[in-house]
């Protein structure tokens, strides 16, 4: 992609997710996520009722009288974004590719991050780990990862999702919010994702095309695999092919909400065609009134 060509891409997306972010996501994300835990802020002397648990020995000492420790909750959050760069993502039937969306969902959630003044990282992955941005803070930051969102070409057309979370554990050692992007059509990941979510809080999000679910009856079709390269022609006409097909999408769909929701993450769904902001909006609100 040219230089200018990308750079206007990046400017249409700005505009669009930042908007977004500012009138309508920056309240809900600010409520939805608790800050990393409790922090130290200052000592004040004991008072009836007080956690005795709480007391500082050492200013006691000192002083001849007790004191307790006083924290507060630490709002600054750190949120990395892992984002599925592999083929079956230059997918789509309708408006756009799910690549796409998946971009302009992941720039709307760093925007709401430099809203809220926390850090955002990027993570891009296919059958492994093929960019690591660092969390950061500042719009310049987030135009870069929003340049990568668009014109990052990946090695690899595979996915494997397990080794991404097996990545953010090692690189991450303070808890952070994440959102996984992907249309989430692979398995074997349920382990590494209830590790990771024992340290961090966890989203996932399911972009998915109409025809990822199931595919019309038109005669004989040549498919490609996004992912493998291998083209199959394909009699649609069978309802037997129809119903594998199909079948093979909702067993995906099943092992994704089983495997987030057996972990303590959090998970949604989006069509390409539907409105992401909707089900974004949703997931805060009910998330934010736990």
């Amino acid at each position: 992609m040219e230089t200018k060509e990308l750079l206007k891409k990046v400017r249409k997306i700005e505009i669009k997710t930042r908007r977004l972010s500012n009138h309508i996501f920056s309240g809900e994300y600010h409520s939805s996520f608790k800050g990393r835990g409790m922090t130290f802020s200052e000592v004040r002397t004991y008072q009836y009722g007080d956690d005795v648990r709480s007391i500082d020995w050492n200013v006691t000492a000192r002083y001849n009288e007790p004191f307790v420790k006083v924290f507060e909750e630490e709002r600054e959050l750190t949120m990395m974004l892992l984002v599925d760069i592999s083929g079956s993502q230059f997918f789509g039937t309708s408006l756009q590719f799910k690549r796409e969306t998946i971009t302009e969902i992941a720039a709307t959630m760093a925007f709401s991050a430099i809203q809220n003044n926390d850090k955002v990282g990027l993570v891009l992955f296919s059958k492994e780990v093929e960019l690591f941005i660092p969390p950061k803070k500042g719009k310049s930051h987030v135009l870069r990862i929003i340049r990568e969102l668009v014109e990052f070409q990946p090695k690899s057309t595979e996915t494997n999702i397990e080794e991404a979370l097996k990545f953010l554990s090692n690189v991450m050692k303070k808890k952070a919010i994440v959102f996984v992007l992907s249309d989430f059509m692979d398995e074997n990941y349920d382990t590494t994702l209830r590790i990771a979510s024992k340290k961090h809080d966890i989203t996932g999000i399911r972009v998915f095309d109409k025809h990822d679910e199931e595919i019309p009856a038109i005669g004989m079709v040549p498919m490609l695999d996004a992912e493998t390269g291998i083209i199959n022609l394909v009699n649609t006409n069978m309802k037997s092919v129809r119903t594998s097909y199909k079948a093979h999408y909702l067993k995906n769909v099943e092992y994704f909400e089983k495997s987030f929701s057996r972990s303590g993450a959090g998970y949604l769904s989006s069509r390409v065609d539907e409105s992401y902001v909707k089900k974004l909006l949703g997931y805060f609100k009910r998330r934010g009134a736990k």
